[in-house]
């Protein structure tokens, strides 16, 4: 019975494994008796969430026009964790972490939320973000805003994100960020793709009048001006 286990379990082990395009995912359910855990289980699952990463990451490669190895971050796995803890989730060293207590309580179709929010994650683990040596890093608003951004181009923006033209700041982040940032690409086509590009040696709000003529406060009042003329 015990050696029948072990095969099982190896078999699982085995299973959660996939690698494509030089790049192994990996799935692991540290929450499996919780009720977020056993909710991932039954209504997304490993093979699914491990489809999900590598769909994100082809799309993501699409978005960002890196097009060859060269032009992207070396990463040769990336973990989708599943555990108890606060917020939504988080990206570090190419681990992304969940929490079971967010897909629990989740009261809509979660399964589309949380593809959703590996989308988001997955950016994280492939965008440039300028903390090399020496290097000016990437805003965080502005980091967290091109990750909704592509959320939002893979069509999984959720109902309660704010409407065009609204926000504060443009480096207000998140949603905010992103709607900006999707007006900017309408200003250039690829200028969100070209925008990681600069920032792979670091940042500076230069760049948005290396790519569009006009300096990042331009930009935000001509958006906030188109959608309130309508």
């Amino acid at each position: 019975m015990a050696n029948k286990m072990f095969f099982v379990s190896f078999v699982v082990i085995i299973a959660s494994l996939h690698r494509t395009h030089g790049v192994e995912y990996s799935v692991t359910n540290r929450a499996a008796t919780t009720p977020g855990g056993i909710r991932f289980t039954n209504e997304i699952g490993d093979e699914y969430s491990r489809q999900t990463l590598i769909s994100a990451t082809d799309f993501i490669w699409q978005i960002f026009q890196q097009t060859s190895e060269t032009d992207r971050k070396n990463v040769p796995q990336v973990s989708l964790i599943i555990e108890t803890m606060d917020g939504v989730a988080y990206t570090s060293n190419n681990e992304i972490h969940v929490s079971e207590g967010y897909i629990g309580g989740y009261s809509g179709d979660v399964k589309t939320e949380i593809t959703g929010v590996l989308y988001h994650e997955m950016t994280h683990v492939w965008q440039w973000d300028g903390r090399g040596p020496n290097q000016t890093p990437v805003p965080g608003g502005l980091i967290e805003g091109i990750a909704d951004f592509v959320r939002l181009k893979a069509n999984y923006a959720p109902s309660h994100w704010v409407q065009p033209g609204q926000g504060d700041r443009w480096d207000q982040g998140y949603d905010v960020t992103a709607r900006f940032l999707d007006y900017c690409d309408s200003v250039r086509s690829g200028f969100v793709a070209e925008l990681n590009k600069k920032s792979r040696n670091g940042y500076s709000d230069n760049y948005f009048v290396d790519l569009t003529g006009k300096t990042v406060d331009q930009l935000w009042s001509d958006y906030k001006a188109k959608y309130n003329s309508n």
